[in-house]
């Protein structure tokens, strides 16, 4: 912790100080929350640590959310948003097309550190891990009517379909997750022209 002087002369976020009750103050806690929980992890990261980011005594972070559990449910509900579509952003005729552009535009609308945040804490928490299944059910939706739509007579039929969007979804996830980790990307369009392929 700095000085009082150091503190003083610290640059204040968007809002101002924040006294009780504040507009603002709230959301100064979730983008302290936000950006070391992308950092360093929920569980290495005291709500302390949280209270000095965002520039509030400790003790308004427990008034806002009474456990450390409560920030990350906030910003998972609030920060990230499944985005359900129209079905007709499918083409006919155009499987590996639409599976193209689903690849590079997930359903999900997030800062690139709700990204991470939502990838390294779905195994341990279940608001992280029903977002991320809801996020799952979402792109088999969108990509089995996409194949249903391009591929009416594929082989096996609605069964095959099923594992064929299910098994995109699967490619999908685990790209984004690799990309956090590693910065590896799968190239999109290869893998929605071999799963069209596998059907015709």
């Amino acid at each position: 912790m700095g000085s009082l002087r150091d503190r003083a002369r610290r640059p204040r976020r968007p809002g101002g100080p924040g006294r009780r009750g504040e507009p603002g103050t709230r959301a100064r806690i979730l983008d302290a929350a936000e950006e070391l929980f992308a950092r360093d992890g929920y569980e290495a990261t005291p709500t302390a640590e949280i209270a000095r980011l965002a520039d509030v005594p400790k003790g308004l972070v427990f008034h806002y959310f009474p456990r450390k559990i409560d920030v990350l449910v906030a910003l998972v509900d609030e920060r990230t948003l499944v985005e359900e579509s129209p079905e007709g952003e499918s083409v006919p005729g155009d499987a590996a097309g639409a599976l193209s552009r689903l690849a590079r535009r997930l359903p999900i609308r997030a800062s690139p550190a709700m990204r991470r945040i939502l990838f390294r804490e779905a195994d341990t928490h279940g608001s992280v891990r029903a977002r991320l299944g809801h996020l799952n059910g979402e792109i088999i939706r969108r990509a089995r009517f996409a194949l249903e739509l391009a591929l009416p007579g594929a082989r096996g039929g609605a069964a095959r379909l099923e594992v064929a969007a299910v098994t995109f979804a699967a490619v999908l996830l685990h790209q984004e997750n690799l990309c956090q980790l590693t910065g590896h990307h799968i190239d999109p369009d290869a893998v929605a022209e071999l799963i069209v392929h596998a059907l015709a």
